[in-house]
């Protein structure tokens, strides 16, 4: 993401297309959703995108009917939950050089637009559960708590990337549960491993706003992890692959997702061998970066199912 320069603020990028064909007075609304940053988007629907690809290969037509399907419902998701969060966090976010200028705090927004615009995009998500059977729309409806308390961690505990990491791969149970009616030990494994893989991109993500997350009080692993993040860093990228290889196992997958799953291990290597915590602009390319990892592991499920 490349910052709109001339407003000093590092988290506005109204240059972007999805927001430059909007009429001006939607363009604030688009901002909230953040659909000029789409990298949130991709992190939640590739957790779906996994487990589809686990229970219904080799039917790759159903798989990609599927995919769509779940790249909406993250779309709508991830622009409520982003909305919600900054409805929570506008206050804090007022405080913080990076966040400043979003649509709450810098005034262009009111907070009765943002709760309308909020649950215009939950109604939006919700039609995409009438897509889902009984026991997939069970499922997905279990994660809400999750998506309401998460940003109320940051101000009582330094392990706010577990919560999101528990939010943001529940796709990986949903997406199972809708193509098969059930669950699996494999599509467990997987979300375990996705929930480690948070613990990494988004530590890496809070590392771009340590300083400021002092000064107001806001925690983090950015900030708990700050004496050894690469150990801590490795700790989950470990955790991640190890609860991958566990899935294909139980998933009697091939070798080639095996194969494919050290490419995968490679870029977490590559990731936090040369990450720079101190480096905001690095931080965010490094947390960009993870859109492809997850691409990958989708990657892998299809090898794995090919031999």
């Amino acid at each position: 993401m490349s910052a709109d320069r001339t407003t000093g603020f590092t988290d506005i990028n109204r240059g972007h297309w999805t927001l430059r064909y909007l009429p001006p007075w939607m363009r604030p609304y688009g901002r909230l959703a953040r659909w000029d940053r789409p990298i949130g988007v991709w992190l939640l629907m590739m957790p779906c995108w996994w487990s589809v690809t686990l229970g219904a290969a080799p039917d790759w037509l159903r798989i990609a009917g599927w995919m769509a399907i779940f790249a909406l419902g993250a779309l709508a998701a991830r622009g409520a939950g982003c909305t919600w969060n900054d409805i929570v966090d506008r206050k804090v976010d007022a405080r913080v050089e990076r966040t400043r200028g979003r649509p709450l705090p810098s005034g262009e927004l009111k907070l009765r637009q943002a709760l309308g615009w909020m649950a215009l995009q939950s109604l939006a998500g919700a039609v995409i559960l009438f897509k889902l059977n009984k026991f997939a729309g069970a499922v997905t409806l279990a994660s809400i708590g999750l998506v309401l308390i998460y940003p109320t961690m940051k101000r009582i505990t330094s392990w706010p990337q577990v919560v999101l990491g528990l939010a943001f791969n529940w796709g990986a149970l949903v997406g199972y549960a809708a193509v098969t009616g059930t669950l699996s030990w494999a599509a467990v494994a997987l979300y375990v491993g996705g929930v480690a893989w948070t613990m990494v991109y988004d530590t890496i993500y809070a590392m771009q706003d340590q300083r400021d997350d002092a000064v107001v009080g806001v925690l983090s692993t950015a900030r708990r992890f700050a004496a050894a993040p690469r150990r801590w860093l490795t700790l989950f990228a470990v955790l991640a692959v190890a609860a991958w290889a566990v899935a294909g196992v139980l998933a009697s997958l091939g070798p080639g997702y095996f194969i494919v799953l050290a490419a995968i291990a490679a870029h977490f290597a590559w990731q936090i061998a040369f990450l720079r915590q101190h480096d905001p602009a690095d931080c965010l390319a490094k947390f960009k970066a993870n859109g492809w990892l997850g691409l990958l592991l989708v990657v892998a499920i299809a090898a794995g199912h090919m031999g």
